[in-house]
C-alpha cells in the first residue's frame, strides 16, 4: 500500500463487491478493506467470486480512472494465473479463440463476439483416484495461464474450449468431478489462481511487480 494504491490478496469464494448477481453474499473484499484502513476504497479491476489473488483498489478516484483505463485496454499489463485442469493438456500452446458476450455482462461491449487469446503451459501432470468414464482414475493437470485479452470467465471458457475445464468451475466446468474431487480433499473451490500482475504505477511511473502466493490448500 502508498498513497496511490492499496494491493490485497483475495480468497476464493469472495465477491470484489456487490452485485445484483449475488444476493445473498455479505462479504466482500472492499468494504473488508474500507474497514481495516478506514478510507473509501475504489475497485480498479474485478477477479470472480472463486478466484483467489493479487488484487488492486486506488485510494483516490483519479488514479481509479487511470487505472481502469489500463485494465480496459490491456496495455502495459502483463498476468499471470495458476489452475488446475482435467486431462492432461499439451506442454504448451496458445488458444485463439473468439468469445462472445455473456449475457450477464453489465458493461458496454462494442461487439457480440470478440478476438480473444490467451497461452497456457503445463507445469506438472498427475491422477487423481477418481474412476472416470471407464477409467480408474482422473487426470489432471496444473498449468499457468496467461491472457492476452480481457474478456469475461476469458481463462474459464478457453479452457473449456480445449477439453480442460478448470476443475471446481460450476458454469463451464463439469458438475460430476468436480463434486466428486471436491469430497476427496474436502474442499470446494474453483482451481483458479491470480498469481501475479505487472503493470506501471498510474502516479509514480514505475513498473509495478505485484504477487500472491499460491493458497494453502493449492496441493491437492
Amino acid at each position: 500500500m502508498d498513497d496511490y494504491l492499496a494491493i490485497v490478496h483475495k480468497p476464493a469464494g469472495r465477491l470484489v463487491h456487490r452485485t445484483p448477481l449475488d444476493k445473498g453474499e455479505t462479504r466482500f473484499v472492499l468494504q473488508t478493506l474500507r474497514d481495516q484502513i478506514g478510507q473509501h476504497v475504489w475497485p480498479v479491476h474485478r477477479l470472480d467470486k472463486g478466484t483467489s489473488g493479487v488484487l488492486v483498489f486506488a485510494l483516490n478516484a483519479e488514479v481509479a480512472r487511470t487505472l481502469a483505463q489500463a485494465f480496459e485496454t490491456g496495455e502495459g499489463l502483463h498476468k499471470t494465473y495458476r489452475a488446475v485442469v482435467r486431462g492432461w493438456p499439451a506442454d504448451e500452446g496458445l488458444i485463439d479463440h473468439p468469445l462472445k458476450r455473456m449475457p450477464d455482462d453489465m458493461r458496454i461491449e462494442r461487439l457480440e463476439v470478440q478476438p480473444a487469446q490467451s497461452r497456457f503451459a503445463t507445469l506438472s501432470r498427475f491422477e487423481l483416484p477418481l474412476p472416470q468414464q471407464g477409467f480408474a482414475t482422473t487426470r489432471c493437470a496444473e498449468v499457468a495461464l496467461e491472457p492476452l485479452t480481457g474478456r469475461r470467465h476469458q481463462l474459464r471458457r478457453h479452457m473449456k474450449h480445449i477439453a480442460h475445464p478448470i476443475l471446481g468451475d460450476a458454469t463451464h466446468g463439469k458438475g460430476p468431478l468436480n463434486r466428486a474431487v471436491a469430497n476427496l480433499i474436502g474442499l470446494q473451490r474453483l482451481w483458479l489462481h491470480a498469481q501475479s500482475l505487472e503493470l506501471p504505477h498510474p502516479v509514480l511511473g514505475q513498473r509495478l511487480r505485484l504477487a500472491s502466493p499460491l493458497p494453502i490448500e493449492w496441493r491437492l
